[in-house]
Parts: structure tokens; sequence; C-alpha cells
């Protein structure tokens, strides 16, 4: 068995220098069984069945590519792309809104973006209830594409995330993967933070794993499973 894990590719347009090495990668993936990617893999989505943001397509393309090719891709929603599911739904590719339990080769692997695990920060955790709403998606279809793209593109610099809250994070992060290895999960998989780390701890008489996969903007790293090992890689 197989697997690769990658997040926070946030990708924006074809000139943005993640766009090319995103696209490299996954055109030179050798069909492993699983790929997952853990939130964020675009910096905005607000796509639809009807209208997707044109830069997207080469990398949505490629995805289905590998979809065709027998690899099991597995798309997790972020704080950046949600409402993924209009346009994945029956493309092969499957869409995950939080969180998620996969077992590979017997072992239990708990999956997620990781955006919830900050339990004490309200203030997003109340915006992100509002912008996954009904009511938000519905009243966000009203507004022309081209639109749309700019207000959400907008919003996404707006956002970003100074380093010293990300290290604050990924420390809440571990304690909360440690928490789930004790608990009888094998591996804890994370994105979000930002910052790459893989770390193998004792549970139960076992070793156990938890990862955060780090991002692209900066380190280009992502996370390979095979034959029962995790290995921590950085994209050259």
């Amino acid at each position: 068995m197989k697997a690769v894990f990658l997040s926070d590719t946030h990708l924006k347009n074809a000139a943005d220098p993640a766009y090319g090495s995103v696209l490299g990668f996954l055109k030179s993936l050798d069909c492993p069984d699983h790929l997952f990617i853990l939130g964020d893999f675009f910096d905005f989505w607000f796509c639809d069945t009807a209208h997707v943001y044109p830069d997207f397509q080469p990398i949505i393309n490629e995805l289905k590519r590998l979809a065709s090719a027998g690899v099991r891709v597995h798309l997790f929603e972020g704080n950046h792309d949600f409402f993924l599911n209009d346009y994945f739904a029956g493309t092969g590719i499957e869409v995950f809104p939080e969180w998620a339990d996969f077992r590979l080769d017997g072992r239990l692997l708990l999956l997620s973006h990781g955006d919830l695990v900050d339990t004490e920060d309200k203030g997003y955790l109340f915006l992100r209830k509002v912008l996954r709403s009904e009511a938000f998606y519905g009243f966000q279809k009203f507004i022309p594409p081209k639109l749309r793209w700019m207000l959400a593109a907008a919003c996404s610099n707006a956002s970003k995330e100074i380093p010293e809250k990300r290290t604050a994070l990924a420390r809440k992060m571990e304690e909360f993967g440690r928490a789930r290895l004790e608990s009888g999960y094998d591996a804890v998989i994370l994105g979000h933070c930002h910052l790459p780390s893989l770390k193998e701890f004792a549970a139960g008489g076992k070793a156990k794993v938890f990862c955060t996969l780090g991002d692209w903007l900066i380190h280009f790293s992502y996370l390979e499973y095979e034959s029962g090992s995790f290995r921590l890689c950085f994209w050259k």
C-alpha cells in the first residue's frame, strides 16, 4: 500500500510559483493507491458546476487523470476552499468537509485540515460557521463569477497568519494529536499550521505517528506512506 499526503498548496493562478510545482508534482506521481489532499489546496474556491476559475482547470484535470488511472483521490476542505462537493461529485474524487478515519494496512488514521483543533479561537469558529452556512452559499451564487473570484482572492490575501501564531497552533495540534493517538488511532495527520513535522510516539505499547504536513508556499513538503512506514519529503 502506498499513499501520498499534502496540504496548503494555496493555489491562486497559473503565474503563482507554487502552481507549476504542484502540477509537476502531481504529474510525477507513480500511481499511488491513495492521494490525500488535506485542505487549502486552492487559495480560494467559490466555483460551481458551471463556472470554475479558469486557472484551476489544468490542476483539476490532473486530479481527474489520476483518479481515472486508479488513484483514490481524497480532497479535504480547508478554511480557504469549501463547498467543493458541488463540483467534484461524480468526478471520481472524494470530498470530505471535516474529519475522516482511514485504514492503511490495518493502521487507523485520523485525517483533517485541522482548522477545528483550536477550540479557543471563537472568532474564527464563528466566521467559519457563517461562511459555510446554506444562507451564505445561496447568497454567493448571485454574485457574478469574475467578481466572486476577485472578492475571494482579496479576502484570502487578507487572512494570512503571522509565524508566531502558526507555532502556537502547531503546539496545540501536537497536544490534540497525542490525545487521539492515546485513544486508539495509529496516526494523526493534519494541515493548516504550515509547519512540516513528523513525530513518533509510543502509546498503548505501539509506535504511533503524528504529522503536520507543512505547505507549498515555503516548504514544498508532503508525506509518503509505504509498507508501514511514513516519510516526510520535500519537493525540489
